[in-house]
This record gives structure tokens, sequence and C-alpha cells, in this order.
């Protein structure tokens, strides 16, 4: 079965960078739809990215225009490249997956911390 594991979280200053990764094993060849959501203390997760199979982006409106979801299908990995980071965006930062035949996925999740 497949296993998401989320790398790539921790500290940076408001308008800093980071990137995610998460790396499907053994393989991405069932993912149909794969994505990043966050979840901040007392808040609803929220989708901030997502790609399907087919090549089809959808972005959270909090993040569309300083995020970029991409994957590397050769190595099996879906990263989210994060940019002009605020300190409300603050969470657990989460992969997720729709898998054929084995249904939905979570990661274990990456923190990630914006300093003011």
């Amino acid at each position: 079965q497949v296993q998401l594991a989320e790398s790539g979280g921790g500290l940076v200053e408001a308008g800093g960078s980071l990137r995610l990764s998460c790396a499907a094993s053994p393989h991405a060849y069932t993912i149909t739809i794969w994505g990043w959501y966050r979840q901040a203390p007392g808040k609803q997760r929220e989708l901030l990215a997502q790609v399907t199979r087919g090549g089809r982006v959808t972005y959270g409106d909090s993040v569309q225009g300083r995020f970029n979801i991409s994957k590397d299908n050769a190595k099996h990995t879906l990263y989210l490249e994060m940019n002009s980071l605020k300190p409300e965006n603050t969470g657990d930062y989460l992969c997720y997956a729709t898998v054929a035949y084995q249904g939905e996925l979570w990661g274990q999740g990456t923190p990630v911390t914006v300093s003011s």
C-alpha cells in the first residue's frame, strides 16, 4: 500500500521561503489527487494546493500567487514551494492523496513556524 512522508518544515522568518516534500512509497502510480493541507491550532484544516493525475492544479485563495505545487513523477514526490510566508501560515502541513483501490491517505505532517 502507498504511504506518504512529508519533510522540509521548520522555522522561517516572515517573508521567507520553504519547500516541502511529500514522498510516496513505494510509488505514486495509483495516486489520482495529490495535495497539501494546513492544520493551524484552533482552525479547520485548509486546502492549500492539489494536483490531479491529469495535471489540473487548484490553489486555496489564501496562498494563490505565493505557493507553487509541483511533482516529480520519477521520484514519486510532491513539492510545495512556499514564498512570502506570513505568521498566519504557521501550522502543520499535511500531505494528502486519493489513491486508487486504497482511498484517502494522510501523511504525519511537517510543522512550519513563521516568525514575525
